[in-house]
């Protein structure tokens, strides 16, 4: 009996130190696998940056960079083509400036509600509805801007054409509210409630806390999501081609018919244009803008965050 109670403990003693050892094994590979993991993201960013850089190159080969950043019309499909990408930020920062005026003040409005005044069963109701839009692929959002949001704004405003920068911005903004109301209420919700009831102590109304003490405590956090959103509409596709029409123009006028980068950068990827031709190579010098603007309103999210950052 002796024996057979040594053994088996012996053997349990076996089997922990192979299972030990295996764990061990387990251990280093981990660190392995998620090194090589971020050294694949690390170098396809550097495959996505060389190759709009190279394709970029080559076109102003071909389109002096003083005529594409100076020039005034963008007709890359005439006999006589002209390249100048201002008629296409025109149209991008047009759509932007409309769906910020409208996802700001929602977005913010959502958020001070769900953090200040939602019950706690009310907030988790509303908050996951809220992030649905989200999910809700951009190619929807761009036929609800075509078929409903257009009709709808053509009986109200007149002289508003079919293709116009006012049913997409609207969108836009409809489409950027729950990244606005989701990282505001986040940071609101992050701020002590110490702070509230000091405020409240004080003789503070509830109105008062949310906007003289939550929102000043939770700035940083409030002005990366309006940005990152910022960067987010700039980039947006789908919506702007469906809605925005094809009509590359220097204006300001959200009636009339505009066309985005992106928008652009899908026409030609459609087949508009051969391989090799000034205007595929084109599509690069737009992406590589449009790659500007967004890293240019990310790193200001970035300096933002850190800038205004409250330590609690």
């Amino acid at each position: 009996m002796a024996t057979s109670n040594s053994q088996t403990v012996r053997d349990l003693i076996k089997k922990n130190k192979e299972k030990r050892s295996l764990l061990n094994g387990v251990e280093k590979a981990v660190p392995i696998i998620l090194l090589l993991t971020a050294i694949v993201s690390i170098l396809t960013t550097f495959g996505i940056v060389f190759t709009l850089l190279f394709e970029t190159i080559t076109f102003f080969t071909r389109v002096p960079i003083l005529d594409f950043f100076t020039q005034r019309d963008w007709y890359p499909f005439y006999g006589e083509p002209s390249y100048g990408i201002i008629a296409l930020i025109s149209g991008t920062l047009l759509v932007t400036v409309i769906a910020v005026i409208v996802a700001v003040p929602v977005g913010l409005a959502s958020a001070i509600f769900l953090s200040e005044y939602a019950s706690e069963r009310t907030r988790r109701i509303i908050k996951p509805i809220l992030e649905v839009l989200a999910g809700i692929p951009t190619i929807v959002y761009g036929f609800f801007a075509l078929t409903f949001v257009t009709p709808v704004l053509q009986s109200l405003v007149p002289g508003l054409g079919f293709f116009n920068a006012l049913s997409p911005g609207i969108v836009v903004g409809i489409m950027i509210v729950p990244m606005i109301a989701s990282l505001s209420e986040d940071a609101m919700s992050s701020v002590p409630n110490s702070m509230r009831e000091g405020a409240l102590a004080m003789g503070a109304t509830k109105f008062e806390v949310s906007m003289k003490v939550v929102l000043p405590a939770a700035v940083s956090g409030i002005m990366a999501s309006i940005v990152l959103a910022i960067s987010r509409a700039i980039g947006e596709t789908m919506i702007v081609t469906l809605a925005g029409g094809a009509t590359p123009k220097l204006t300001f006028d959200p009636t009339e018919s505009i066309q985005t980068m992106t928008a652009y950068i899908v026409q030609v990827s459609s087949g508009d244009a051969g391989y090799g031709t000034t205007v595929y190579y084109s599509i690069y010098a737009v992406g590589m803008t449009l790659f500007v603007f967004t890293l240019m309103m990310n790193l200001l999210a970035q300096y933002i965050t850190k800038r205004f950052r409250e330590e609690y």
